[in-house]
């Protein structure tokens, strides 16, 4: 934590509407040890739950959030939840609300989180989309879930493994060229035969135009090669997750 108290988060730097609350966790802040050290959020990389616990009252203290943040079970799928009415760790890759109090969330060690608002700030979503949640659909998904048309959504994305580190094999760019034609412009080859670097960021934007968002921010930070903020799957197997959340803090009267 730094002198004031508060957690190290980044605030997402995009319009969104003054009632509109979002964060994203660094590594940063709180008691894990070792390769989890020390914001670790995720309760499946190994950290003792004991740690893991006490982080996330930590995080909700620092953040003075309104609830316990609704913690996902991430299957890198495309199946979407209301965050004000569903239980405590529902199967889904995505959670959105329209009332004032639940805290949408997602974890991500590499993979890339998308945060969603409306431009009235009536409506928010956080969505963990790697590359197989991105080809299953969960941007589009998401979208379609919340309650305002898709051309009044903005959306902000979040740290990610960058294009100079996200190796994939030719099955993955195949998969989303033969969605889109236009995402063969998110890979270029690797050295090894059959190999070739993926663009999250650019793939997510993609799908975000296609599904009628055409404002996105955000972008440009990388997970592996940030090891000091970020946890990184790739770089260190086993290791932490962060977190990107969002809220709404009121919601506009009329």
């Amino acid at each position: 934590m730094d002198e004031s108290g508060r957690l190290p988060v980044i605030a997402p730097d995009w319009p969104a509407p003054a009632g509109v609350r979002a964060a994203v966790t660094t590594r940063a802040g709180g008691v894990s040890e070792g390769h989890h050290a020390c914001l670790n959020l995720g309760t499946r990389c190994g950290d003792a739950q004991a740690a893991v616990a006490a982080n996330r009252a930590r995080l909700c203290r620092m953040l003075r959030l309104p609830a316990e943040p609704l913690w996902l079970d991430q299957r890198h799928g495309n199946a979407v939840v209301p965050a004000h009415a569903v239980s405590v760790g529902p199967v889904a890759d995505a959670s959105w609300t329209d009332r004032v109090g639940p805290v949408c969330a997602v974890l991500a060690a590499d993979c890339l989180p998308v945060l969603l608002c409306d431009d009235a700030g009536r409506c928010v979503a956080a969505v963990h989309a790697g590359w197989r949640g991105l080809a299953a659909g969960v941007v589009e998904a998401a979208v379609a879930a919340l309650p305002v048309p898709p051309r009044r959504l903005l959306a902000w994305l979040g740290p990610a493994i960058g294009p100079a580190h996200f190796e994939v094999g030719e099955e993955v760019r195949t998969t989303f060229v033969a969605v889109d034609a236009q995402a063969r412009l998110a890979f270029r080859p690797a050295a090894a035969p059959g190999k070739f670097y993926a663009d999250l960021w650019l793939l997510a934007r993609q799908r975000l135009r296609r599904a009628g968002v055409s404002r996105s921010f955000g972008g440009g930070l990388c997970t592996y090669s940030d090891g000091g903020r970020f946890f990184s799957h790739r770089r260190q197997p086993g290791g932490g997750r962060q977190a990107a959340l969002i809220w709404l803090q009121s919601v506009p009267s009329g």
